[in-house]
């Protein structure tokens, strides 16, 4: 059966089975670059049952030397692989299991650049763009992915209860979030300018706000302040974590806050410094 065709029918079979819009993205970027390479390595249609391991193995080491890729990003992407051919497999597209052959590549855990809660301020007043500043404070207050901020609906921001809706977030998992009392007074303000919406966060012009529009307004502000660090929307979230954890709040509750289905993907918020480890040994 030709790639094309069967990646078609995984993808719809993705839709059906509910996975997010942000997986099916994802999984449609990735598979679709392996589709291109495998036609223009071999120049002829790439057919599912042809694909080998070997094939799988040079794809994963062009994006690491010709791309430059990361670890992280190879690992997604022989993920997306291998998660197909599981698939290919069960559906007797191919009549060997080569997603078992593909091995998993190590991401090495290090700590991430993060922004004290001055640098945010700073960061926000330097902001030309007010909806996007309100956005970045948002994020900073919340822990929202800019994924989860762009899409929420007037309904699912209730000022006077105090809570945010987070509807359909990464996973499929829906979440409520506290809204505390300087984000409550920063939204209280912003909801007396907002254009008449659906969306909680949107431009006149187009009725809600684009990732691109609020990551623009980041690394304009980025370079306007000539930061060595590399903020970007996810900056903020990380902040609002990092945060929490330097105020010893539990790492059970933040993990919850996040909507991480895995505590171990919040410990890497946690960060330390050598004050804070001299006040460990001094315990003793």
């Amino acid at each position: 059966m030709l790639l094309s065709s069967s990646l078609e029918e995984y993808k719809e079979y993705l839709t059906t089975t509910d996975k997010s819009p942000a997986t099916l993205e994802g999984y449609s970027i990735d598979l679709d670059s392996f589709l291109r390479w495998l036609e223009a390595e071999y120049n002829c249609p790439a057919f599912v049952e042809d694909i080998t391991i070997r094939d799988i193995e040079k794809y994963l080491l062009m994006l690491k030397e010709e791309r430059k890729y990361q670890p992280a990003s190879r690992k997604r992407a022989s993920i997306s692989i291998k998660m197909f051919l599981k698939y290919a497999y069960k559906k007797k597209l191919c009549k060997e299991d080569i997603a078992s052959e593909i091995e998993s590549i190590k991401v090495p855990l290090k700590e991430r650049d993060y922004l004290s809660e001055k640098e945010v301020m700073d960061f926000a007043r330097a902001m030309d763009h007010d909806l996007a500043r309100v956005i970045v404070l948002a994020m900073y207050y919340t822990g929202l992915r800019i994924s989860e901020i762009t899409n929420l609906k007037v309904d699912d921001v209730n000022l006077e209860k105090k809570v945010i809706k987070v509807v359909n977030g990464k996973g499929r998992k829906d979440r409520t979030i506290p809204i505390c009392g300087k984000l409550r007074d920063l939204l209280l303000d912003y909801v007396a300018w907002r254009v008449n919406s659906e969306h909680f966060f949107a431009t006149e012009k187009t009725g809600r706000v684009s990732k691109m529009t609020v990551d623009r307004a980041i690394r304009q502000t980025r370079q306007k302040l000539n930061l060595k660090k590399n903020v970007t929307a996810h900056t903020f979230r990380h902040a609002f974590a990092s945060q929490l954890v330097a105020k010893n709040i539990n790492i059970v509750h933040i993990s919850k806050l996040l909507g991480h289905s895995d505590i171990k993907v919040t410990s890497v918020y946690t960060h330390t410094d050598t004050s804070q480890l001299e006040d460990a040994v001094n315990v003793l």
